[in-house]
């Protein structure tokens, strides 16, 4: 494998401040036909962010696993809450099926604030 790149912290701060983007524009109630794009892409089934996040959470609870040093009580509680988030936020995945079912169907206009 080999080796990439380390991101840094800017990098993660924008990638953040794109989802905070993102959340902010859905909270408008923009036309679905302009949020089914960005959803699909946020949970596409193998790059979402469900999928990412989950390999994130796990790799860093290998990564503490590996250089904690002593097994603590504290130190399985951290491993194994970042297993179970991983977990978590890897099963969301299923969210890319009703993205895709949403896709088929016809929404009415959004009707104008009063």
């Amino acid at each position: 494998m080999p080796n990439p790149t380390v991101p840094s912290a800017d990098q993660v701060a924008q990638t953040t401040a794109t989802l905070a983007q993102i959340r902010d524009y859905l909270r408008t109630d923009p036309p679905a036909s302009e949020a089914l794009p960005l959803l699909a892409g946020l949970l596409d089934e193998d790059t979402g962010v469900p999928i990412l996040l989950g390999d994130v959470l796990r790799s860093a609870a290998r990564l503490v696993s590996q250089q904690a040093g002593a097994q603590t009580d504290e130190i399985r509680l951290i491993i194994t809450g970042l297993r179970e988030a991983a977990q978590e936020a890897t099963d969301w995945h299923i969210l890319h099926w009703d993205i895709q079912r949403l896709n088929g169907l016809t929404f009415a206009p959004a009707a104008p604030a009063s």
